[in-house]
Order: C-alpha cells, then sequence, then structure tokens
C-alpha cells in the first residue's frame, strides 16, 4: 500500500482529495496535517465524510511515500523550507508555487508540470509534481491538438466561468451566498493568474507560438464545474478539426470529445473533460467543461499519483457524474 500525507486538510481542495483517497484501493492515509484543527475528527470539518474514522493531526510522518500539499497559494516553499521529507518521498504541490519554469526548482526539487495529456510519459519517472490550476487545465486541454499541429497563429480569446469552490473555502465579500446567489461577475479581466502556466504549455508545444491569450474569468451563482470556451480564426473545415482532436485524445483517460453542446452536468463529481469542437464562420470555437475540484485540483493530483507509481491511470477515479 502507498502511504499518504495531506499537508493543508481542511479545504474544498483537500475534502475532495480525503474523498476520493479513502475509497482508493492502493493507499492508506498515514496523516491528514492541520495546525488549526489537530486532533479534530475530519467529518465535523468535510460532513460529507461522515462515518470515517478519520482526524487531522498535528504530526507529520516525514517518511510517507507520497505527499500532497493543499496549502494557499505561495504557502508550499514556506513549508518545505522549515520540513524536510525523505529522499523517497514522492511530492505533489496543488498549489501555484511551482508550476512556472522560474520556480520549478527549489531546495534541491525540481518539480514537474503535471498536466498529464501532455506529460504523461515525464510524469510515470517524476518525483515531484506542480498540478496544473484548474482553469489552467481546462484552457490547456482546449487548445493542445491545435498547438500539437503548430496551427495557433492567431490571438485566441477565452471566456471561462467556474463555481464558488474554486475562490476557496475561506469566505469573502465575492464567495458571501447572499452576493454570489442569482449573481454572475467577471474578475482579474486578462489578467488572471493561470495565464502564466497556460502560455508556457503552449510554448512549448508549438515552437514559436507568441501570440495573445485574451482571458475573461467569470463567476458563477453555482457551487463547482468550469465551462470555458476559446475561440480564433482558423480555416480548417469542422470535420479536420474533429479529426485533428479524436486522434489526438485517442488514448487519453479522462478527456473526451462529444457530439452535441457539453455542459457541468455531465463532468460534475467525475476526473472528465468533456470537449466540444465547431467551425462557425471561419472561427473554430472549443468549450471544454471539468469539475474544479476534480480533473482541475484533486483528481489531477491522484491521476499523476497513480502515474508516478506505475498505478493504472484511472485507479481510484471511476466516479459517475451527479447528473439528477
Amino acid at each position: 500500500m502507498i502511504s499518504v500525507g495531506i499537508v493543508g486538510s481542511t479545504g474544498y481542495v483537500a475534502g475532495e482529495l480525503i474523498r476520493s483517497l479513502a475509497c482508493h484501493p492502493k493507499i492508506k492515509l498515514d496523516f491528514l496535517y492541520s495546525h488549526s484543527s489537530p486532533d479534530v475528527e475530519v467529518s465535523s470539518i468535510h460532513q460529507d465524510l461522515i462515518g470515517r474514522d478519520l482526524s487531522f493531526t498535528g504530526n507529520l510522518n516525514y517518511n510517507v511515500d507520497i505527499l500532497f500539499l493543499c496549502l494557499g497559494h505561495g504557502k508550499s516553499k514556506d513549508f518545505l523550507s522549515k520540513y524536510k521529507f525523505s529522499n523517497n518521498t514522492r511530492i505533489v504541490d496543488l498549489g501555484n508555487d511551482f508550476r512556472l519554469k522560474e520556480d520549478a526548482s527549489f531546495n534541491g526539487m525540481d518539480f514537474l508540470y503535471g498536466l498529464v495529456e501532455w506529460n504523461k510519459k515525464s510524469i510515470e519517472q517524476a518525483q515531484f509534481i506542480a498540478n496544473p490550476g484548474c482553469f489552467a487545465t481546462a484552457i490547456q486541454l482546449a487548445l493542445l491538438p491545435l498547438a500539437n499541429e503548430g496551427i495557433l497563429n492567431k490571438d485566441i480569446h477565452i471566456n471561462a466561468i467556474t463555481g464558488s469552490t474554486g475562490a476557496g473555502k475561506s469566505p469573502s465579500s465575492t464567495s458571501h451566498f447572499s452576493w454570489r446567489n442569482n449573481n454572475v461577475s467577471m474578475y482579474k479581466e486578462f489578467k488572471h493568474q493561470h495565464l502564466g502556466e497556460i502560455g508556457e504549455t503552449l510554448t512549448t508545444v508549438q515552437t514559436g507560438f507568441d501570440q495573445s491569450l485574451h482571458f475573461l474569468p467569470v463567476r458563477g451563482d453555482f457551487s463547482r464545474g468550469i465551462l470555458a470556451s476559446a475561440y480564433m480564426e482558423c480555416d480548417w473545415d469542422e470535420k479536420m478539426l474533429i479529426e485533428l482532436y479524436a486522434d489526438f485524445y485517442r488514448t487519453a483517460e479522462f478527456t473526451h470529445l462529444f457530439d452535441g453542446n457539453v455542459h457541468l452536468k455531465q463532468v460534475v463529481n467525475t476526473n472528465n473533460c468533456a470537449l466540444q469542437i465547431q467551425q462557425i464562420d471561419g472561427k473554430v470555437l472549443i468549450t471544454s467543461v471539468i469539475d474544479n475540484l476534480l480533473k482541475g485540483a484533486a483528481g489531477q493530483a491522484i491521476q499523476n499519483m497513480n502515474l508516478m507509481f506505475g498505478l493504472k491511470e484511472n485507479t481510484g477515479l471511476s466516479f459517475k457524474a451527479n447528473y439528477f
């Protein structure tokens, strides 16, 4: 059995990670570290885990097989500077500390960007993984086949809406129910932090990529999920585009083309990404939907873990969407 430690165990992403790993047939939860809630029953914080004999702890086991960091953005470096784990411990960071190339090397550790649909073979050999961001995952899965073909030669326009869990568990003025309910708003227009990792991936995949990414993120009045749409000028016809995507994702475990309009109920509570490809008036329109807490965070982290330990990619991730 693979021994697992989770640090920062009380947030939304950590809750999904615990829920998923508690049903994983090949792992043992060694510790769930929380400096704010030591010795507290997990079900008192994550109430969907009622009946599980799990508690948070203030103690660390420095010899676990794999460590998941679910800390706030910018806090993983501080944690790893303070605590030293075994040379054999693998680490998956779900924050943004190591996603960019300039940040990937830290204290003798070299973090690999864990976008499975692009980096699968390298992930299988990696010890340290930087888990991609949620918006970044949905958008990159929409654009990867075009970049791989070298046809991202026009400015790309992206609009994506996310559920309130994307803002984290700590309350704020824009996550409060009274503000969020029956409300939609844009934020960080053209300047979202995930643009950096998206741009680096596209530059790696398509040599010479230098097009602008015009990204409008939107806060939605629902709990979870991301619907992203990207469009740009493209003279390929729709049949050619669909064949391109079908071939690129032919062996992808969780990324699927859908013949029809995609929507959140297809993917929420799963590690799947559903894609729709259209060619309209000289433009290609790609719509991508994921669960921001699973494929956009905890599920993708487990997918990375499975590859790192030589397990089947879908082990412990065979969830059904909550359609009704």
